[in-house]
């Protein structure tokens, strides 16, 4: 991870506890990592060598290189009064809050890199989309799954939203187990066969060598059940779908 000794954690709930198990993935007990003294930090500390407990916010900050500010974007205003030295890097993975409203929290001189680090980072598997680009930060993101700087923050935006679709997909899995139930199928064997399902999507999503519209003409026969599914139902619930992502960008862009 280059010269990234030590990781600071502002903010330790989902995100904030994957990046801190990727980065404990394979045992490696470098960068040192310390956590601010709420959510899962305790555990964390007790489970993992040199991943330390601090008594506040401004503890973390003092002893870490790269601090990854992970609050709930409503909590940023807490923030405020931190002393942050220019020679720190700061990782702003708050959704939805731009680098120059944290940057006018903070009042700091440090270099300010936005980041959407998914939970899938705790194993390693996911990319994380960056802005603006930074060795150090690249660096860090390439080892949970790599790092995709974009150019600006009006695409990061766009990446941004597309995270918002993460519980719909888990919502369409439900429904589709429920259907299966109320029409008399166990609920535990509706509930493995739909994971196996859509396990073996995941599994040729891994194949990038494939393209998306190709995997799904793949999957699909012509008036086959795929066919009808799609036509019937998705052709026409995607309109609200852009509709819902339009909306949602409009937001992530408004100060």
């Amino acid at each position: 991870m280059g010269t990234l000794q030590r990781v600071g954690v502002i903010g330790v709930g989902e995100i904030g506890k994957a990046v801190v198990e990727g980065l404990r993935h394979d045992g490696d007990p470098t960068p040192e990592i310390h956590l601010s003294p709420r959510g899962a930090s305790a555990d964390l500390a007790e489970r993992y060598e040199a991943v330390h407990l601090c008594i506040d916010n401004q503890q973390v900050v003092d002893r870490s290189d790269l601090v990854l500010i992970a609050v709930r974007g409503p909590d940023r205003h807490s923030l405020a009064g931190l002393r942050i030295p220019g020679d720190k890097i700061v990782v702003n993975v708050m959704a939805g809050v731009s680098n120059d409203d944290l940057r006018s929290i903070l009042d700091t001189a440090a270099p300010l890199v936005r980041a959407i680090p998914l939970p899938a980072v705790r194993e390693r598997m996911s990319v994380t989309v960056v802005h603006p680009s930074d060795p150090v930060v690249n660096a860090m993101f390439d080892v949970l799954g790599g790092a995709m700087p974009v150019a600006d923050e009006t695409a990061f935006d766009v990446f941004s939203a597309l995270t918002g679709t993460l519980t719909s997909h888990y919502a369409f899995l439900v429904t589709l187990a429920e259907w299966a139930s109320s029409h008399g199928i166990a609920p535990d064997d509706a509930d493995r066969y739909v994971r196996g399902l859509f396990e073996n999507v995941g599994r040729s999503l891994g194949d990038e060598t494939r393209t998306l519209p190709g995997l799904a003409a793949d999957h699909e026969t012509p008036n086959g059940s795929n066919e009808r599914i799609r036509t019937t139902w998705f052709a026409s619930a995607a309109d609200g779908l852009r509709e819902s992502l339009d909306a949602l960008l409009t937001d992530l862009r408004r100060p």
